[in-house]
């Protein structure tokens, strides 16, 4: 579960990258007038539940809405879903980078066309079942939610970087063999797809056809406690999106991946496969903000 950076596919335009607005020669940006009523609390307000917005069609990840109401005025708390997703909205849209808007628009109709048209093989993966998921040992772990449960059944092998058994074998096959129907599906189609990020050039991102929803409520029902406990110091507690992908190494496919650092909070790393050798991972210590994204080299802070 990381935040690597995502390429944008190409869609049909005004020839200068962007989708013309309708009856506009410009794009359109909303305007939002808040008074002191409707501005966003500092904390979040933790006693408050947020809606499910799962149903919807929006710009954003539903998680984000879910997540963003914990901060809404209380004068807004008593309006309708509709009115809380259209103000957060707004905002949003708002406070994005330039031609940001028109990117997420552009991803979310990508998006779309991919799950209008794409089969899926395992259906039984897009739903979250905690018990053929997960390896029981790890279930009670999170139930007790404790960070003594937490060590229980982890290792530190370095500081922050934790190890564990997590999920069942035969989920593992399950989403190979979606993923693999999945670039059948791609190859037959002739569809192009986004990569992960700009370093791989196999590999699928998960969301993109349909596993959005399960991995949002992996990530907070099940990622959430254990980040809040190891790493409050980067909003461990308040995850709030994800970029969920498989990547891919062999023979005919990338066969490594150079030094980097994970454009993410928290990362969750899982090694899937078959048969075969290698697929370790190296971490290479922690890194100052003056040399984040530096060679590997010692450091001098």
């Amino acid at each position: 579960m990381s935040g690597d950076r995502r390429d944008v596919p190409p869609v049909a335009g005004d020839g200068n990258g962007t989708v013309a607005a309708a009856n506009s020669g410009k794009q359109a940006t909303p305007v939002v007038s808040v008074t002191p009523s409707q501005r966003l609390r500092l904390n979040p307000n933790k006693d408050h539940k947020p809606e499910s917005y799962e149903d919807l069609q929006l710009d954003f990840s539903p998680s984000v809405f879910s997540s963003l109401e914990q901060y809404l005025p209380p004068s807004m708390l008593s309006v309708s879903r509709d009115d809380k997703m259209k103000f957060m909205r707004e905002i949003l849209l708002k406070y994005l980078p330039h031609g940001e808007g028109t990117r997420v628009q552009r991803h979310r109709e990508y998006r779309q066309k991919i799950i209008s048209n794409y089969q899926p093989l395992n259906r039984e993966l897009y739903a979250m079942h905690p018990s053929t998921f997960f390896v029981p040992s790890f279930i009670k772990a999170i139930s007790d939610n404790t960070e003594e449960s937490f060590r229980s059944i982890m290792s530190e092998p370095s500081p922050g970087v934790f190890t564990f058994e997590m999920l069942q074998p035969q989920f593992c096959n399950l989403l190979l063999s979606e993923v693999e129907n999945f670039e059948k599906w791609v190859n037959d189609a002739k569809f192009r797809i986004m990569r992960p990020n700009t370093m791989n050039k196999y590999g699928a991102v998960l969301d993109d056809f349909g596993l959005e929803t399960m991995l949002d409520k992996l990530m907070d029902g099940f990622v959430r406690p254990i980040s809040k406990v190891f790493f409050p110091e980067v909003g461990g507690s308040t995850l709030d999106s994800h970029h969920g992908f498989v990547v891919e190494y062999g023979k005919d496919r990338d066969v490594d991946l150079g030094f980097h650092v994970d454009d993410s909070e928290v990362t969750l790393n899982v090694c899937l496969g078959k048969q075969f050798s290698g697929g370790e991972l190296f971490f290479r210590g922690t890194r100052c903000d003056k040399h984040v994204n530096t060679g590997s080299q010692s450091e001098v802070c």
